[in-house]
């Protein structure tokens, strides 16, 4: 396993693949998947993650990853709940959890969707990190911040991803919650 922050990083940068065309014609895809195939890049991205809370001696209650119409930000978001010792909360795509939910809608890169959460996933002032693999245009996370604002009137710490796609300007919708990235293109 590589030893220091920068060794972490290179190991994970190393793991993304990008395949262009995918999912249609002008999108450069990059893919976290030799990420998740590998024991060590993914110890490292976890590490990254928790290495920024720490530092950062950000408060955390609760780590809360959104999906839309996949779900990549729910295999770091439970790895890094437990590290931190905090509880995990998913925002899913609309339907797909059960009980009484809150749901809103957002536009993607190419496509929309609409996710919830459950009423008492989060309870008024908790702190919350909300994770994700892919910062692109933003959407996906400021519909989980909407959630947890006008919703849950949680607390948000800020926001991190994996990939942050600059081009894209989703930072610049998140504003003004603090985003960390680990890799950018």
């Amino acid at each position: 396993m590589a030893a220091g922050p920068e060794g972490k990083l290179q190991l994970v940068q190393r793991h993304v693949r990008a395949f262009p065309d995918f999912p249609k014609k002008g999108i450069l895809f990059r893919d976290i998947c030799p990420i998740l195939k590998s024991p060590a890049a993914l110890t490292a991205v976890t590490d990254l993650f928790e290495e920024h809370v720490r530092s950062h001696q950000l408060q955390v209650d609760l780590i809360v990853a959104c999906a839309g119409l996949d779900a990549r930000g729910f295999l770091f978001g439970p790895l890094l709940a437990q590290r931190l010792g905090v509880g995990f909360v998913l925002v899913r795509k609309k339907g797909k959890l059960p009980g009484a939910t809150v749901s809103v809608a957002y536009d993607l890169e190419y496509g929309s969707a609409e996710v919830e959460i459950q009423e008492d996933a989060v309870a008024p002032g908790q702190k919350v990190l909300i994770i994700d693999d892919l910062l692109a245009t933003g959407e996906r996370q400021q519909s989980g911040t909407e959630l947890q604002q006008k919703v849950e009137q949680a607390d948000i710490q800020g926001c991190m991803v994996v990939i942050e796609l600059r081009d894209l300007k989703g930072a610049d919708r998140l504003k003004p919650h603090n985003i960390f990235s680990l890799l950018q293109y």
